[in-house]
Formats: structure tokens, sequence, C-alpha cells
């Protein structure tokens, strides 16, 4: 992916109003697009880079943009083994490893499972799928960087639009595995309905509440539990999330008390595994053009087993068995 030339700032007479929602109205671009402006410091008011998105504006104040070049659609093919789960000519799936990205986005143009994906084949229509959240062609869902697992990469023009509308239309079942490390004791199943938003100055996190809620629900069944000795319970739990919000499984079970082992960002780090411990290891989909139930399955990662075990844990029976 190389960078365009950059086009020439914009000069913006403010309006009254909170800075990201002025530049948004003003510029055309979407609200979103202008807080990762305001992130980078791209955009000044009266000369001033401004530090927030969220600072108020009395009107009449000088708004100088300078807005990012367009991402050209070309990310080069790289030659990375994948861990194939399941391939025929409509679709991909893979057991993503932890620490790759899914795919490019603005400072990120190499090393991401699409780069991978496109040394082994042509995914559909590249310059359709280039927008401010990055370059994913193919890609209807997503998994964060340092979750491992299950993830599906539609083939064909086709096949994506009858995935994506499986996933929004929640005619899909996924279930996860994590250490969850806190005070939640758990001894039978929780649901966890709440709402999941922005966090409102650590614009990186999400938060139960938070800028613009969105309905979240995750499924918790404790699969086994072991003290730490430190007053925390370690609780080796199946999540199964009914919707698919950023960090959703992350967030629900810090707001449970329990964050997950290893999560520096909504718990702390582990001397037991390198990432937070959790996995995508179940994932149920209708196949794009027979409509048959296709289930996928990724077995549970050496680093996260090996610190169940670290911690005296046992592996329940029928740990690979999908829920």
């Amino acid at each position: 992916m190389t960078d365009a030339p950059s086009p020439a700032p914009l000069s913006l007479t403010a309006t009254p109003g909170r800075l990201d929602a002025v530049v948004s109205a003003l510029s055309g671009a979407s609200r979103s697009q202008v807080a990762g402006w305001i992130e980078a410091g791209h955009v000044q008011v009266s000369g001033v880079v401004a530090a927030k998105a969220s600072l108020k504006l009395r009107g009449g104040e000088v708004l100088t943009v300078q807005v990012p070049p367009p991402a050209d659609a070309t990310v080069a093919p790289e030659q990375v083994p994948l861990d194939v789960i399941f391939e025929d000519e409509h679709l991909i799936a893979v057991n993503k490893p932890a620490g790759m990205i899914t795919h490019p986005a603005p400072g990120v143009t190499t090393g991401t499972l699409v780069n991978a994906l496109l040394g082994r084949m042509t995914l559909p229509e590249q310059s359709g799928f280039d927008g401010p959240d990055g370059y994913r062609p193919g890609i209807v869902h997503r998994l964060d960087k340092d979750t491992s697992g299950v993830i599906v990469v539609a083939k064909t023009v086709a096949a994506h639009a009858r995935l994506a509308a499986a996933f929004k239309d929640r005619e899909t079942r996924k279930a996860y595995l994590a250490i969850a490390a806190g005070a939640w004791a758990a001894q039978d199943r929780v649901n966890v309905d709440a709402p999941i938003g922005r966090h409102p100055v650590q614009r990186q996190r999400m938060t139960v509440g938070g800028a613009q809620p969105r309905e979240a629900q995750t499924l918790f069944t404790p699969l086994d539990t072991r003290p730490d000795g430190h007053g925390r319970i370690l609780t080796l739990v199946r999540a199964q999330p009914r919707t698919g919000r950023t960090h959703q499984i992350r967030v629900h079970l810090a707001h449970l008390g329990s964050p997950i082992l290893g999560d520096g960002v909504y718990g702390r780090p582990s001397d037991l595994i390198a990432r937070h411990a959790l996995h995508a290891q179940f994932l149920t989909i209708p196949h794009p053009v027979t409509g048959e139930a296709l289930h996928l399955h990724a077995p549970a990662p050496d680093d996260l087993l090996q610190a169940w075990i670290a911690l005296g844990g046992a592996l329940p029976a029928g740990l690979e068995r999908a829920p």
C-alpha cells in the first residue's frame, strides 16, 4: 500500500459545537475519520493543534485540517504459512495466530492476514474494500491482534455479501476459550447483557456504557476454576457472544471483575502468557452457496493451555467438543 500526495489543508470556519462533530459536518468526513485525524494531530484550532475530539467550539474559530492522503488500494502479497481449516472456491477459514493483525490499516501495511492471503489467492474487488478503517478485501469479521483462532474470509463478492449478512443477522454461532482472572467465582453459566460503547476518555478502549453504546450479550460457561493464592479466582471459561461488538468478551469479563489473563488493556500483563488468553475456538456459519451449516474448529493453542496447567489447572474432558 503506497501513499498518494497529501491534499492541500482545509481551512474551515467553525460553528458552535464539539470539534469532531463540527469538522465532520463541514468537511463531509465521518465522525470516526475526524476523530482519527484529531488523534494524529492533523487538526488545528486557531493555529493550535487540537488535543481532543470533545473540544467545545464557540463558533468563528479558524480550523485547519490536514486530510491524510488516500491509501492506494494495492497491498503487497506476502508468502506467509497459514493454518487453513477449510477452503473451497467461495471462502477460506484460517486458524489465525496470536500477534497477526486481520487487515491493513493506517500505519500498518505488512504482516497482516490479508497480506498472507494475497500471497496465495486473489481476494474480491480489492479497490472496493478500502475505507477509513483500513483495507479489508474479503473480510467479514475480525479478531483482535492478540486473539487467536477461527476467522473466515470470502473469496468472491457474492460470498462476501452472504457471509456479511449471516453475521449481521446472527445466523452464526461462536465460542471462545479464555482464562479469566479476578474476583468472579463462577459456579454456573452467566449471561451478561450490557451495552458497549467507546470509552469517553481513552479512545482506544471500549467500556460498558460509554459513548453511543450498542447492545452486547455474552454467555459465559465456567469449565474449571483455580485460586491463585492472592485472592483471585482464575476461571477457564467458554464465551459465546450473541453480538459482535469490538472487544466484547474482554470488556464483559472485565465488567464481571475478572479481566482476561494477560490483558494489558482491560486487566494487567501476566508472566504466564505473553498475550491475552483468548482464543476463537468454534465458529458455525451457513455456507454462502449451499446454506448448509459449516462447523469450523481451531484447537486450543499451546500457550493458553500451558498457562492453565502452570496454574495447577486440569484440562476438562470434552474441551475440544463444540458447545
